[in-house]
């Protein structure tokens, strides 16, 4: 069983209960990620592109907290309260990943996230070099 390491990055949301990152390996394990910035402030109520964006940023600072980029990301799960937020999520990701080279992702409708005001989630793996 590889060594597990918890990261709870002060550049991120605090959380009580879970880490944001885990590192088992050279795999590393992303919370699902809101749009909050570190002091708890939600970004975007109501505009799923800065949502996004917002989300994205803390999962760049995930990885980066264990040494890697954005490139190392390999899949992501993104979860929308609305089919009307998937156009933002493929906008970002297209600016994000401009060489198509955007890591396989599913995305799933639901009913609501745990922050209400949320419109997206996005949780992602990362293998580092």
């Amino acid at each position: 069983m590889p060594d597990r390491q918890h990261f709870k990055p002060h550049t991120m949301p605090s959380t009580a209960g879970f880490s944001q990152v885990v590192k088992a390996g050279n795999t590393v394990y992303i919370a699902g990620q809101v749009a909050l910035t570190p002091e708890r402030v939600l970004v975007g109520e109501g505009d799923p592109e800065a949502q996004v964006r917002q989300t994205w940023r803390n999962i760049q600072l995930a990885v980066e907290s264990v040494g890697g980029t954005l490139e190392n990301v390999v899949k992501t799960t993104t979860f929308v309260t609305s089919m009307e937020c998937i156009s933002a999520t493929r906008k970002v990701r297209a600016e994000l990943f401009p060489e198509g080279n955007a890591p396989p992702g599913t995305i799933v409708e639901i009913n609501r996230l745990s922050l209400p005001e949320a419109m997206v989630e996005i949780e992602a793996i990362a293998v580092l070099d």
